[in-house]
């Protein structure tokens, strides 16, 4: 399995994020990748190639144009009208409020974000380019013959919309490497998401397309954030219709129920007859994780990871959730090493 990362994802961190009402520390921090990165070389896991900058033109197939150059010059607005703090949307538009995008940077701020929970700092957008160019790296690895590859992104993407930002994510890296499949020759790409939390950001870029199917499994949006999206009725639109499917799992469920539904996502995508998987990564799944309520132990993401190679897909894994520190890097590996010995 090829491994690209880059130290970039260390210029984005946030001094804090609002949690339950208060400022704490973010739990999407740098030391997320160290404890990967530790757990890759444990497992000798170190076939690395390097990383080249994303194309523009790819970026802009997967996100608005004003939402990419917002997020490019938006902290260099934001110091220049004076301000040294991160930058978090406190003004939000909801229903029948979104009618014409505002010039001042506030009201940009909370027209382009979909959560309070996610900051833009000084170094947010040459990190989150540098994940974007991680999981395009790798998808091109694949393409070009190697089996799988593991784009070590950090922030992750799968909440990041063609046009708003929000649950840690600003650029879309799993749709980002999707379309990579796309551009590269792939009649038929499938997009799986296991992370705890809905990819309603994946889903919105991919809703109406029968190229690209998409499949999650998370936490039903009735009890977990982000909420309002990813409900089982959710099955696509005008082209795209059947190309979607939502697996929304209850609070405290356990690996057996998971697996049910991961076992019929795959024959989704077996029936699909994808040419290639992308595998968004997320790992806050794991029983301990603290802002999670699923109950899977280190061991099953070994047994997951083995189903997922069985599939003999060419597949890109790219790292979205996953906050109990201590453990990520061995889940992910888990995933990882599971799939290569399918």
């Amino acid at each position: 399995m090829k491994i690209v990362r880059s130290d970039d994802h260390r210029k984005h961190f946030p001094a804090g994020e609002i949690h339950a009402g208060e400022i704490v520390r973010p739990f999407e921090c740098p030391e997320r990748v160290d404890y990967v990165n530790a757990a890759l070389e444990a497992a000798g896991l170190t076939d690395e190639i390097e990383a080249t900058a994303v194309e523009s033109e790819l970026l802009a197939q997967v996100h608005d144009h004003g939402f990419l150059r917002f997020l490019e010059t938006a902290w260099d607005e934001w110091t220049t009208d004076g301000h040294t703090a991160d930058m978090i949307a406190m003004s939000l538009p909801i229903r029948r409020m979104n009618t014409h995008v505002p010039e001042n940077i506030y009201g940009k701020l909370g027209w382009y974000s979909f959560a309070s929970d996610t900051s833009i700092t000084d170094g947010t957008w040459e990190a989150a380019h540098a994940g974007a160019s991680l999981a395009r790296s790798a998808q091109r690895a694949v393409s070009a013959g190697a089996s799988s590859a593991f784009a070590l992104c950090r922030p992750p993407g799968h909440h990041a919309a063609s046009d708003f930002f929000g649950g840690y994510c600003y650029l879309n890296n799993a749709a980002i490497a999707a379309q990579g499949f796309r551009n590269d020759g792939a009649e038929r790409v499938a997009v799986l998401d296991v992370d705890f939390h809905h990819g309603n950001g994946t889903q919105d870029i991919f809703y109406d397309r029968s190229d690209v199917f998409f499949a999650s499994l998370h936490g039903d949006p009735l009890h977990e954030f982000p909420y309002f999206l990813g409900h089982a009725d959710e099955t696509g639109t005008g082209a795209g219709d059947g190309f979607n499917a939502n697996y929304p799992l209850l609070p405290g469920t356990t690996f057996d129920r998971w697996l049910e539904a991961l076992d019929h996502a795959l024959v989704r995508i077996e029936t699909f007859g994808a040419d290639a998987l992308v595998v968004s990564l997320g790992v806050d799944t794991f029983e301990d994780d603290p802002i999670s309520s699923f109950k899977l132990s280190s061991d099953d993401f070994t047994t997951y990871g083995a189903r997922l190679g069985s599939l003999g897909l060419p597949t890109v894994y790219v790292l979205e959730g996953g906050y109990a520190v201590d453990e990520i890097g061995t889940n992910a590996v888990n995933v990882l090493t599971g799939h290569l010995q399918a």
